[in-house]
């Protein structure tokens, strides 16, 4: 009996019962295929070598961009106002030069309405200074510095031996700058024949 169900076909067996399939074996590689498969990897890393390369230069061009494109906005709120404020200057020099020429011993005695017209320009001058202040426009403090050919111009000597020579001597006209530019040089006159400072 046992006979007969070994060769019955419709009996299952061990053997035809479904087993976990391994691996199809793959087919050993030729060796000229080894040596391709390496070369196409390694021209494979080199592009992603060189892809990277390009995506870390663009990313640095990018960041460099973006902080000169900072540096330029910066630049034009500051500078932007320099061609106009440097007309300006001259309402400023005018406005010192009235109050230069009104002599100060000539003060007391004023009646009302010149003092009233003096006090008027003081205040004008002052609102306009502050205004300039603040756009950035500072007036340069000079007294007694040392002459800067970057800040000042210098358009005479004063023979001075109690002073170190490139002292300077005397504003003709004020300098500005304008955050830390300078706006308009100083005109000045500067000692000649001191000491070497």
């Amino acid at each position: 009996m046992n006979d007969s169900n070994e060769n019955d076909p419709a009996q299952p067996s061990d053997a035809a019962a479904p087993q976990p399939q391994a691996a199809a074996p793959q087919p050993a590689p030729e060796p000229g295929e080894t040596a391709d498969a390496a070369a196409d990897l390694g021209l494979l890393r080199s592009e992603l070598a060189a892809v990277k390369d390009r995506l870390l230069r663009t990313l640095a061009e990018m960041e460099n961009l973006r902080r000169r494109t900072e540096r330029e906005v910066a630049d034009a709120k500051l500078y932007g106002v320099t061609g106009f404020a440097r007309e300006t200057l001259a309402l400023a020099d005018n406005l010192r030069r009235a109050l230069d020429n009104f002599p100060a011993e000539a003060r007391d005695g004023l009646a009302p309405h010149v003092a009233a017209l003096l006090e008027g320009v003081e205040l004008t001058e002052r609102d306009f200074l502050s205004r300039l202040a603040r756009f950035g426009v500072k007036k340069m403090e000079l007294a007694g510095g040392r002459f800067d050919p970057n800040q000042h111009e210098a358009l005479f000597e004063v023979p001075d031996e109690t002073q170190p020579a490139g002292t300077i001597a005397q504003i003709l006209e004020p300098g500005y700058v304008i955050g830390e530019r300078v706006l308009r040089p100083a005109k000045v006159g500067i000692t000649r024949g001191g000491p070497k400072a």
